[in-house]
């Protein structure tokens, strides 16, 4: 079993970035790191090994596969969660011994290498572990 040090990143889908960013920002406080066109990424502080430890939402409108939200279940996009460096080969290794369907990526922009899988009811989770060899990007 894998020891998560932190929580990474907390990620909501939405079918109104505009007004969800402005009340994230004016009415919870959280400062905006960084918004595009289809998300937008908050701070909320230092985590774990030099991961910044965010809260992100996500326009899913745009997706090919977009069918519309179903509010019944739930609005999440992904949770994340903090490892160390190390272990992440070796975590890759377990969860796809387990039978599951591993997706490996790294985000140069804040040098992020991650594992995506799904739990059992289809949410996606994320192991991230920072590597401060990954070269940053602008994207």
């Amino acid at each position: 079993m894998p020891t998560v040090k932190a929580l990474g990143e907390i990620a909501f889908r939405t079918e109104s970035l505009d007004g969800m960013v402005e009340f994230y920002e004016d009415v919870v406080g959280l400062t905006l790191l960084r918004r595009g066109d289809t998300y937008a990424f908050f701070d909320l502080g230092e985590s774990y090994g030099g991961h910044t430890q965010v809260f992100v939402l996500f326009d899913r409108i745009g997706g090919d596969d977009y069918d519309g939200l179903d509010k019944r279940r739930t609005t999440m996009d992904h949770v994340a969660f903090a490892i160390d460096l190390a272990d992440f080969d070796a975590e890759k290794e377990r969860l796809e011994a387990a039978g599951l369907d591993v997706r490996t990526t790294t985000h140069g922009w804040v040098q992020w290498r991650s594992l995506y899988f799904e739990d059992p009811d289809g949410h996606s989770v994320e192991f991230v572990a920072y590597d401060e060899t990954i070269p940053t990007d602008e994207s």
